[in-house]
């Protein structure tokens, strides 16, 4: 009988990783698994972390709506450790106002933050990834942009499947360069978020998820430190779907 090798957890160790949306929700559930793993990694966020980040985590202010305050704060993380080796993509916010009544106002925010929040750090951190040789990116997308929403509007929808065709133009032509590029499409997670939509906490999954339950920050967490890490060097331009089987695609 032929033994197989069962792979050691990824690890990060000597990596350097910046998570956009790092202070609360899904990032901080990411920024916690990265450093666990070995990582260095920096929390970047609009708003400073309600409550103490993990041990090995760092904290940098950034609008990634605004492309020079994205670009400072690269340039910084730069500065301090040299280098940066995975981009992960987590910003966002979302509304869930019908297409009739949605105005102007909501969908440039909406864009702004979920789809130019994605756009400004590729801008800056892209060129630097082709010069050092590669990196990791992940991409937060949804399974909204899938199959038209779940608790969301026509604005998170739209954004969210711009991010999904962008991500794969960035592994397209980054993969001669070394730059893994994926996105990862989650089911409803139990996060503040998903409370300012619904204006609730999350239900029973009631059926509609096989697993028997909606997700976790961590379960995320997981998948996005599977993506950044070496396990994955054979993997670029997908949409991972993690949704408790949700949806199977």
């Amino acid at each position: 009988m032929t033994s197989i090798a069962i792979s050691a957890p990824p690890r990060m160790d000597g990596r350097v990783a910046v998570v956009t949306g790092g202070a609360g929700g899904i990032g901080r559930a990411v920024c916690a698994a990265l450093a666990e793993a070995g990582a260095k990694v920096v929390a970047a966020d609009l708003h400073a972390p309600a409550h103490a980040l993990a041990p090995g985590v760092t904290f940098a202010q950034c609008d990634v709506t605004s492309r020079a305050g994205t670009e400072a704060m690269i340039d910084a993380v730069l500065a301090e450790h040299g280098r940066i080796d995975a981009l992960i993509l987590c910003a966002g916010t979302i509304a869930n106002t019908p297409l009739q009544d949605s105005e102007d106002d909501e969908w440039r925010s909406i864009l702004d933050v979920n789809l130019m929040g994605v756009v400004n750090p590729l801008r800056k951190l892209y060129p630097i990834m082709v010069e050092a040789g590669g990196g990791k990116i992940v991409a937060l997308g949804s399974i909204a942009a899938k199959i038209g929403g779940v608790a969301s509007g026509p604005a998170y929808v739209s954004a969210k499947s711009a991010v999904h065709g962008l991500m794969k133009w960035v592994a397209k032509s980054g993969a001669q360069h070394g730059i893994f590029a994926n996105t990862i499409a989650p089911g409803p997670v139990e996060t503040p978020m998903w409370q300012t939509v619904t204006g609730r906490a999350p239900p029973s999954a009631n059926g509609s998820v096989p697993l028997g339950r909606f997700g976790q920050p961590e379960d995320i967490a997981q998948a996005i430190l599977f993506l950044c890490s070496p396990a994955s060097n054979w993997i670029t331009g997908t949409v991972l779907d993690v949704n408790g089987g949700m949806l199977m695609d």
